[in-house]
């Protein structure tokens, strides 16, 4: 699923007061952290995560792969911290067409 502008633009309004669930530690990217990150998007449909990597492209390759494990899409991202939104069966969220 692809997000329009327009969408994402709304989902980062709902972002902006979330608070990050999922914090990946030194031990990176690692499959508990994405089955972690899995079930938390099963449940909440948009979270933020906290990135401890080091510079921005170890940033960027590991949001890729979050977005590329989980099925999810990236919604925005700020310092350490990336917002992602995965549709739920029954979706909570509504965006706007």
């Amino acid at each position: 699923m692809s997000l329009s502008e327009k969408q994402r633009r709304h989902l980062r309004k709902l972002a902006h007061d979330l608070k990050p669930l999922v914090i990946i530690g030194q031990a990176g990217l690692t499959e508990n952290v994405v089955t972690e990150i899995d079930s938390t998007l099963a449940h909440h449909e948009l979270i933020k995560v906290r990135l401890n990597a080091g510079d921005k492209s170890a940033k960027q390759a590991m949001i890729d792969e979050i977005l590329q494990q989980t099925g999810a899409d990236w919604v925005l991202s700020i310092g350490h911290i990336c917002a992602i939104y995965r549709p739920a069966e029954k979706p909570k969220i509504e965006l706007p067409k």
